[in-house]
């Protein structure tokens, strides 16, 4: 979730440090997401012998925020340098919020932010912070990873590669490793012309890294507790795009997760883990829904890499469609919104 931090922080900084032309701010940016790429990439929850421990957007994004603040506030090398350490020293974020359905899964990307622009002041008025932050004995890596990590990974054609190239666009407002699920969901809705009622049950295939984090428990996973669970649910994933033929924000609601028409198809779902399905730290894994009928008519459809990846990109339309669907939810009307996405279309921005 590399945006979710460095576009804030720089929107943010760029309005306070002003004078920042569309060139700096992108540069920023693209350097951003290249970082807080490139610190996930070279450890993984499964590596650390922490399996879903730390909220790693919230863990890496408030060195990640203080690159971006230091950056634009034009910091010499020496400052920047002590801003990241600043941010270390607040660096943390752990990932009861999932298993809880807490709404500080959401909150924690903002803490980052906040404690990053925080630093970036504070080193600017001559505090200082460890410069070692990553490989030191008490670095990010010993401290939260056991030593697990890949240095090839974190600095290898640094400067040359750019991992922002590499970013999935999501398509659905949940958990990425619930897409591909969504995808065959949606996928059978649309081919079969599945009607809800005519549903005798569902079967969710998944491998053994997708089912403990998105496919049990059950119980919490069908009847979702709050939209924190329902975001993190396959089945519920899967329930929205059968109902519904589509998975948006309005289906992740407190409102949606009482909703009888999903609820009724979660219902009749089950679980089960297909080992080859499994990818351990490799990446997101494949999904198979099989949906049988009452009549007796049995559909499968499996999808091994979900939309929204580089190779599997996300249309020009599909973007706007999400666009729109988000800006319903914006509290407030964006004036600039259709602008925005003529330009876009364009090629002008």
């Amino acid at each position: 979730h590399p945006g979710v931090v460095a576009i804030p922080t720089a929107l943010a900084m760029s309005e306070y440090a002003g004078g920042v032309d569309g060139r700096e701010f992108l540069t920023v940016v693209a350097l951003a997401t290249d970082f807080i790429c490139r610190c996930g990439l070279a450890t993984r929850p499964g590596e650390s012998k922490l399996p879903y421990g730390w909220h790693l957007t919230t863990l890496y994004g408030a060195m990640t925020a203080a690159f971006v603040a230091a950056r634009l506030l034009r910091m010499h090398a020496e400052a920047m340098t002590n801003a990241v350490g600043i941010a270390y020293h607040q660096a943390s974020g752990n990932g009861q919020c999932v298993q809880d359905g807490a709404l500080t899964k959401r909150m924690g990307p903002g803490m980052a932010v906040r404690s990053g622009i925080a630093s970036a002041l504070m080193a600017k008025r001559g505090i200082t912070g460890a410069h070692n932050c990553l490989e030191g004995k008490a670095g990010l890596y010993k401290v939260y990873h056991m030593g697990a990590y890949s240095r090839e990974k974190l600095i290898n054609e640094l400067g040359k590669r750019f991992e922002g190239v590499n970013v999935s666009i999501k398509p659905y407002p949940c958990c990425r490793g619930v897409h591909a699920f969504c995808d065959a969901g949606l996928a059978l809705a649309s081919k079969y012309d599945i009607e809800p009622g005519e549903v005798q049950s569902i079967l969710i295939e998944c491998g053994e890294g997708t089912y403990g984090l998105l496919g049990s428990p059950l119980e919490f996973k069908a009847t979702p507790r709050n939209p924190v669970d329902s975001q993190f649910s396959i089945v519920w994933g899967v329930g929205s795009a059968l109902a519904r033929r589509r998975v948006s924000l309005d289906d992740f609601t407190w409102e949606s997760i009482k909703s009888p028409d999903i609820l009724g198809l979660t219902a009749k779902t089950d679980v089960q883990i297909d080992h080859d399905f499994d990818r351990g730290d490799q990446g997101i894994e494949p999904a198979r829904v099989t949906v049988t009928m009452k009549g007796g008519a049995v559909y499968v459809e499996q999808c091994d890499l979900p939309t929204g990846t580089p190779s599997r990109p996300l249309s020009f339309a599909d973007i706007e469609r999400k666009y729109r669907n988000l800006l319903e939810h914006a509290g407030q009307p964006i004036a600039a919104a259709n602008a925005l996405i003529s330009e876009a279309s364009g090629g002008s921005i």
